[in-house]
């Protein structure tokens, strides 16, 4: 390599302002955003003060070297004697002195979660000078109060608090209400009591000399990238630890010298509503920090235009050339100084998710993006968001207890200990919130009757937590440092107490418990679709309409649902569904009469009383399974057959077994025998799915026979049928092969006596690590793969998706695991084995259809992975299948470049 080449490759510093940058806006990974977009500003001509960029690499560097790199001291050297130059004054410079702002600024924007330093290069002599030039000593020590404030803080590691104290105690001496009003008497003491606080803190005397102060903000900077506010922001929103932040030392511009002056934060859009209207706050006589910090009550942008009218109407015309360059929303951030205007930053606008629907529409609509782009625009963190209630903004309380956000939304109600109090009390009209240690099957029908459910234990995709998201319910699981007494029908949750009857509310997107009945906001979307609100009545839905149908002419990914019931079905159908991935037939099994006939049949003592038990059940399962295949008309339908162990389905005590034992004319000694020999030590991994049709093939028969008599009557109806029957929990080909005959023999006994066939598939559920090991084996005979990703976790990784919450937390933090295995798919591991299971499968079977009904399969970034792997469609909750169709969308996008999809897309705009 030449010495220029390598010259070249070390640059760590880049300059912009002054009408010439060097840097562009495509240079984020070098320059982090804040960089990017003000070298980018500068080549526009936008007014912005001039600076320099230290590379996001040398916070890299630093951090792992625990030093400054080598040469990087020289380089900015010379970059700031540029500015320098470039201002006409000189940091330092007690006549006339350059201040600067150290800001950071990471390749992907993460608003708040790391250090800036305002007024840079002030002390006890530059302070005069700044007073003397700008004829305002009131604003020269106002910016040194700040300065000391900030870096003291940021630098220092004086806790802010402390600083705050001295500033209140100053406003209450003073009689005033606000900082603003301090007198500059006031504000000179207050700076010798910053500098006295700082001497007591640190044991030494606040830095003096402007070149050790600049060094102490950009290490304090980078050394922000490990704080855990910034960390935690990256591990929710999926940022990588390797990018590191850049450095943008910035020539300070004022809007404290007066009322001529002022600063603001403004959106070309409206970020809550996506409204095309210019919008945001500004403050006369004010810093930065003074918005966003609530320091002072701001003004609306609109009554900029009466205070500092020509800045106004240039800052009008500014935001729609940044808006028109960039193609999108964005966030901008401005000051005036003595009338002149001064762009500090633009960047991509946060926004709520029903405005990135709505900007997302209609900038299709004026031409500034595509099709594939407005897909790309609207993340599926969003579109979940858009389909659960949420707490209303305007509330403010304190948690309780927080714990994991399981099913997204929010609920109110009052709490109830047991399943059948909450079916009673939510029959009767209340709401109720279901309150338990944990939840089994067995507690269904008191989780269909709440508005929402909390668990002591549990994980992401606990029993709690699934059935959850697939009913479209609020819950938060495994909240640590509550102690729920069933007995006692009581919660505590450290000082707080809940009784039976008392109302809590609950957050299942952040995870709080709250005491108290909070009110929330319902989705408008969930209220188009279940056919409470017309769509003209909601504008959002309309776009919500659109960008979904651009996400399916792109994804190539198939969508289905997880749903058992018809109800759970025509929803699933209302949000896109292509399908039902996954309908549990045991759920069918806990309402009403039913659960009484199951239990007679778990008890019976011979084959005979099993078969008179499961009669009953017949015409039952029967008739659930015509109502889910009239809804879902045309499409597949994948029933799993009976999966849990049998002893959940029994009481284990109490009045229940007492009547049980009555209802079913035996002693209670002889049911609490037959209960104790159900129960297993470790049931997961016991007697249930294929194995109990193994043993007891008559259920498998009732089953097949509830199907096939369901498709048969519906078609006689004209309804076009398409059910696909799974086996759950295959180990080994033998045990398919023994089921599917079973269920073969069955669909030639019905359809030869109803004088009709139906199409159908037997496949199976690959959820052990035999059977995606010896996948090739089984696709001899089974027509359909689906991957039960939660058991397939579980038993790859040797972990208990209910007990593991324990200790997860920790294995995340420690860096053990990048994320939690039972949300996002561990694709090392588990990944590989589904990745040669499809491999190996359509190496026997080349028509192989391959599906993935796991929670993993409504999950973004597991999305992509199946996506990539050759899966045909993923299943996953009705309320979640929006979620999946854009993910998939995403998923296709990602290499737009050179995707035959995204270029047709890309040709063709609007409507």
């Amino acid at each position: 390599m030449s010495d220029a080449g390598a010259n070249a490759s070390s640059r760590l510093v880049y300059a912009f302002g002054q009408g010439k940058a060097e840097g562009t806006r495509d240079m984020k990974a070098v320059l982090g955003g804040k960089g990017a977009n003000l070298a980018e500003m500068t080549n526009l001509g936008v007014p912005v003060p001039p600076g320099f960029t230290i590379a996001c690499q040398a916070c890299i560097d630093y951090l792992r070297d625990g030093a400054v790199p080598d040469g990087l001291r020289q380089e900015v050297a010379q970059h700031l004697a540029r500015l320098e130059a470039s201002s006409g004054r000189r940091l330092g410079d007690p006549e006339d002195p350059l201040l600067v702002s150290v800001r950071s600024g990471a390749p992907v924007s993460m608003p708040g979660m790391m250090e800036t330093i305002l007024n840079l290069g002030l002390n006890d002599r530059t302070v005069q000078g700044l007073a003397r030039n700008s004829g305002n000593a009131r604003f020269a020590f106002d910016s040194y109060r700040r300065f000391l404030q900030m870096y003291g803080d940021v630098v220092l590691g004086v806790p802010a608090q402390r600083f705050e104290q001295l500033l209140g105690a100053k406003r209450l001496t003073e009689a005033v209400e606000t900082d603003a009003e301090l007198s500059e008497g006031a504000l000179r003491t207050l700076v010798e009591e910053y500098k006295s606080l700082v001497r007591h803190a640190i044991g030494r005397d606040f830095p003096m000399d402007p070149a050790e102060q600049l060094w102490g903000a950009i290490e304090a900077v980078w050394r922000s990238w490990t704080l855990k506010k910034a960390v935690d922001y990256r591990r929710v929103h999926a940022i990588p630890e390797t990018l590191g932040t850049a450095v943008n030392v910035v020539a300070m511009v004022f809007g404290n010298m007066g009322e001529d002056s002022g600063t603001g934060v403004a959106f070309t859009r409206d970020p809550s509503t996506g409204e095309r209207r210019f919008y945001g706050e500004f403050l006369v006589n004010a810093q930065g920090e003074d918005v966003v910090a609530g320091i002072r009550t701001p003004l609306r942008i609109e009554e900029m235009a009466e205070r500092l009218p020509e800045a106004y109407a240039e800052l009008l015309d500014t935001q729609q050339r940044l808006e028109a360059h960039f193609r999108d929303m964005q966030d901008i951030e401005f000051t005036v100084e003595r009338g002149k205007l001064y762009l500090l930053q633009t960047r991509t606008g946060k926004r709520a998710p029903t405005a990135a629907l709505r900007v997302a529409d209609e900038m299709v609509r004026e031409g500034l993006i595509d099709r594939a782009e407005a897909v790309r625009r609207v993340t599926p963190t969003q579109m979940d968001q858009l389909l659960h209630p949420v707490i209303d903004s305007t509330v403010r309380a304190t948690p309780i207890a927080t714990g994991l956000p399981a099913s997204p939304g929010a609920a109110a109600g009052r709490a109830v200990f047991d399943p059948d109090t909450a079916e009673r009390r939510g029959a009767a009209g209340e709401a109720v919130i279901l309150v338990r240690e944990e939840t089994t099957p067995e507690d269904f029908h008191g989780m269909v009757a709440a508005r929402a459910i909390l668990t002591a234990r549990g994980g992401m995709t606990s029993h709690a937590a699934v059935v959850a998201r697939g009913m479209g319910k609020c819950a938060v699981v495994g909240v640590k440092g509550i102690h729920v007494d069933a007995d006692r029908r009581r919660l505590t949750a450290g000082d707080a107490s809940i009784a039976e009857g008392d109302w809590i509310t609950l957050d299942g997107g952040s995870g709080n418990v709250y005491a108290g009945d909070l009110p929330t906001v319902p989705s408008e979307i969930v209220r188009v679709v279940g056919g409470q609100l017309m769509p003209d009545r909601a504008p959002v839905f309309r776009a919500f309409s659109r960008v979904l149908g651009w996400a399916d002419e792109v994804r190539t990914l198939g969508v289905r649902a997880n749903a058992d019931t018809p109800r759970d079905a025509r929803m699933a159908r209302a949000f896109g569904a292509e399908g039902i991935g996954l309908c549990r037939t045991e759920h069918m099994f806990f309402e009403g009469e039913r659960i009484t006939a199951m239990r007679e049949m778990i008890v019976a003592r011979d084959e005979g009383g099993r078969r008179r038990a499961l009669a009953r059940l017949l015409p039952m399962q029967r008739s659930d399974f015509e109502g889910i295949f009239e809804a879902m008309a045309g499409l597949p339908v994948t029933v799993r057959l009976l999966d849990p162990p049998l002893h959940e389905f029994l009481p284990h005590g109490g009045e229940e077994s007492k009547l049980l034992a009555r209802t079913l004319g035996m002693g209670r000694d002889e049911l609490h025998r037959i209960v104790d020999d159900l129960r297993e030590a470790n049931p997961m991994l016991g007697h249930r799915g294929c194995r109990l049709g193994v043993t007891y093939p008559e259920i498998t028969e009732m089953q097949a026979r509830a199907i096939f008599e369901a498709a048969v009557r519906c078609s006689r109806r004209g309804i076009d049928v398409r059910p696909e029957i799974m086996i759950p929990l295959v180990a080994t080909v033998r045990e398919f092969e023994h089921q599917a005959a079973i269920i073969r023999k069955v669909a030639d006994d019905v359809m030869g006596a109803m004088g009709e066939a139906v199409p159908y598939l037997v496949g199976t559920m690959i959820e052990l690590p035999r059977a995606a090991l010896t996948a090739d084996e089984i696709a001899r005979s089974a027509e359909f793969f689906s991957f039960g990703t939660n058991d397939l976790t579980q038993t790859v990784l040797g972990l208990s998706r209910d007990d593991a919450g324990r200790f997860l937390g920790a294995y995340i933090e420690k860096g053990i695991f990048a994320d939690d295995p039972f949300q996002v798919l561990d694709e090392p591991g588990v990944g590989k084995i589904v990745r040669r299971a499809v491999f190996d499968g359509r190496s026997t079977r080349p028509d192989l259809k391959v599906g993935v009904c796991g929670e993993h399969g409504g999950e973004p970034r597991s999305v992509r992975f199946f996506h990539r792997s050759g899966v045909d469609y993923v299943s996953c909750s009705p309320y979640r299948v929006p979620v999946a169709r854009l993910a998939a969308a995403h998923a296709a996008l990602q290499g737009e470049d050179d995707s035959e999809a995204a270029g047709a897309l890309s040709v063709r705009r609007g409507d």
